[in-house]
Parts: C-alpha cells; structure tokens; sequence
C-alpha cells in the first residue's frame, strides 16, 4: 500500500508567532488567554468555560449587524405581524408542498400538528419522557456522551436510527434541549434517536468536531442493536452548527482524513442526511456577512488564515464535497433567518440536485428564524412531522431494496 505523505501542520514557527502578535485584536488576546489558563493543573478545568463565553461573545459581536437590522426592518413594518401570522400557519402547507416529489401521496393524508403558542423550549420536560438512557460513551474521551431517544416498547424488528447533532457555532455542543420536538417525534413513531455531545472551539480546534460526529456514528453502526437500533440503518440530523457538521459527515462516509482517531475498518456512512438551517460553505466571502463569518472561523474555529490554508476551509465545505454517490438529502432552513442567510442553503440544495443522484428534499419556511424549533411552537410540529415523512419514506425505500436483494 502506497504511503501517504504527512500533510500535517507542523507548527507554528517565530516569525508566524510574531506576525500573530502584531495581527492580534483583543478578542484575539483574549481568547489565547482563556485557552492558556485552560490548560493550568488543577484548576484549569474549572476556566474552560471562560473560553467558550470569550469565542461565543465573537460570534455574537460578528452577527449582531444583521440581527439587529431583521430586528428594526421587522418593527418598522407594520403588517409584518399579519403576514407572520399567515407564514407560522401555513407551515404544513408549505412543508406538505415540498415533499410531494419525495413521498407518496397517501403518506401525506396526514392530521398535521396545530400550530402551538407555546415555545418548544417550555415542554423540555414533557419532551424528556422519551429519553430512554442518558450519557451513554460513545468513544474514549470523557466529553464524547450520548441520550438515547427511544419508546420502551418497540418492534421485535430493529428500529431505524436517527444521530442528532446539536448546534452551537463550534463553540457549543451540548446535546442539552436542542433537537427535543424531532427526537421526541421520531421515538413516539419507533425511532432510536441518538442525541451527541462533541468538542468544540476554543480549546479544541477543527477538525475536532467533526472527528467527533465521525466516533458516534462509528458507535452507532457498531453498537446501536443494544437499544433496539438497527446499525444497517443510521440517518444523521443537525442545527445550525450540527447541520454542517451532519452534512459534512453525509458526504465525507469513511474519509481518512477526518476519521484519524478511529479504528480501522470504523464504518462513518450514513443512510441520509437532513440539515436544518446549517451552514455549508466555509469559503465564500461574496458578502459582509460571509466575511466576518470566515473571519469567525480564522480566528476561533481554525485558528489558522484561509489565505494560507485553503485547503483545509475546502475540505470542511459541504457544498465543495458534494459527489453523485451522496445519500438522501432534507435541507430545512427558513427566509427569516438573520443569522445563515436562505441563500445558504438555496446555493446548497441547487449544488446537490445538479450532481447528486440521490433524492434531495428542500423545506423553505416563510419567515421561520434561526433557532426557530427552540422558540417558535407554531412551526416546530409540522416541521418535525414533514422530518419524520421524509426518513420514513427513505427507510421505507432502503428496506424493499434490501429485501429484493434477499429474494
């Protein structure tokens, strides 16, 4: 076997160091010294929070502009509570809309869920009942846990098996009240849901998080069938944060590169992927938003320049990585989103249709925000519901496959 060359960074050095020093903003200083007190005996556990409030004040200097701009264009309008209105109750229609390509007909003569006044967030508890295990390990390190999501009962056949993959931007990645409405829907239907923790920037630097999502999928192929799971059948999901780092692993199934930590032979494919309002391009610096964001990820995610590492901003892009072989795809992402712009998401579905040769799935939801299944009961259900047809269908599908194959 021909060996591949080392394309490990290999340090910085002193010239690179001072140049750092004189580039550096007080974020920047700011950020060194959390990460160094991090690493101090004894108590430098206890300061790694202060690195993740330091990287998360970054991101949040670095949206404000365009949150508070949505924010006043929404005040100043004043028939925008109207059309809210309008936009939060016809998420069925729109989510029903967009799947008819995808699943049949008769699955969606459907009751859909009534849109709620209550924030997802105030039901954590009712939506907890559904938790069956909590910090499961699923790799050697002690951060790497997992809930499992499950019915106490459940078919004498395995169940399907969804990874959720929560949000944070790299700076944040408790499985902590993210995906609660989606898991929880999922398990009353006969779903294992596996709800992760990974490491996250400062103190853990890309690919970390990715090397993560990798281990627990890894878990569940290996694993799964002790809670019911069936480990022929693993989907991924995500938000924000974890929409890309779901769809990057959808795309990247048994990569070396971003697996380095796991056994040989570790099987990282997923049988679909659903990404909602992620984030999928780490290059593109058309606009001011995309520029201070890359500029987010030179100085805390990577901690290294686009310029000079090209590469490795490409290889983390789930739109450069797109590839005919890719699984089924649900993209979910909504027009009010401050945070990632639609035109993510547009750009990345357009990308996946062109060359994929699997189904691709595209939720549009007029005026749904960033975080809007946390906040935003009018849209939650439907939204989980049109997730569940949409995972359904796939495994519905892969299981006739698998079962001609057998004839």
């Amino acid at each position: 076997m021909t060996e591949r060359p080392d394309t490990r960074y290999p340090g910085p050095t002193l010239a690179t160091r001072m140049q750092c020093l004189l580039n550096a903003s007080p974020a920047d200083h700011m950020l060194a010294l959390s990460v160094a007190s991090a690493s101090l005996p004894v108590i430098g556990k206890s300061l790694r929070p202060l690195g993740a409030l330091t990287a998360a004040a970054i991101w949040g200097s670095r949206h404000a502009p365009e949150f508070l701009a949505a924010t006043a264009r929404s005040l100043l309008r004043p028939t925008d509570g109207e059309l809210k209105r309008r936009e939060r109750e016809n998420t069925h229609t729109v989510s029903e809309a967009a799947l008819r390509e995808v699943v049949s007909a008769k699955d969606l003569e459907i009751e859909w869920p009534r849109p709620e006044r209550i924030p997802p967030f105030w039901k954590t508890r009712e939506y907890r009942r559904s938790v069956h295990r909590t910090s499961v390990r699923y790799g050697p390190r002690p951060s790497q846990l997992l809930d499992v999501w499950r019915r106490d009962e459940l078919p004498e056949q395995p169940a399907p098996v969804l990874l959720f993959v929560p949000g944070g931007a790299w700076v944040h990645g408790s499985r902590f009240m993210q995906g609660y409405p989606l898991m929880a829907h999922l398990a009353e239907k006969g779903w294992v849901c596996l709800s992760i923790d990974y490491r996250v920037a400062p103190h853990d630097r890309w690919p970390a998080h990715i090397t993560d999502v990798k281990t627990a999928i890894a878990w569940a192929r290996a694993n799964v069938d002790k809670f019911g799971g069936d480990r022929n059948f693993v989907t991924i999901a995500g938000v924000s944060a974890g929409g890309h780092l779901a769809a990057l692993a959808g795309l990247t199934a048994n990569d070396p590169e971003l697996q380095d930590e796991l056994p040989e032979g570790s099987d990282t494919s997923v049988d679909a992927v659903v990404g909602i309002y992620g984030r999928y391009d780490w290059e593109d610096r058309s606009t001011v938003e995309r520029v201070r964001f890359v500029d987010f990820l030179e100085r805390v995610v990577v901690r290294r320049k686009i310029d000079k590492h090209p590469d490795l901003f490409r290889k983390a892009s789930p739109i450069a990585r797109v590839h005919a072989d890719a699984p089924p795809f649900l993209v979910v992402h909504g027009t009010g989103d401050s945070v990632i712009p639609v035109a993510q998401a547009q750009s990345f579905v357009e990308r996946l249709k062109t060359v994929s040769r699997s189904v691709v799935s595209y939720v549009e939801l007029p005026g749904a925000g960033h975080g809007f299944d946390m906040i935003d009961g009018a849209r939650t259900g439907s939204a989980s519901t049109a997730i569940g047809l949409f995972l359904n269908h796939i495994h519905r599908n892969r299981s006739l496959i698998g079962a001609r194959q057998v004839i």
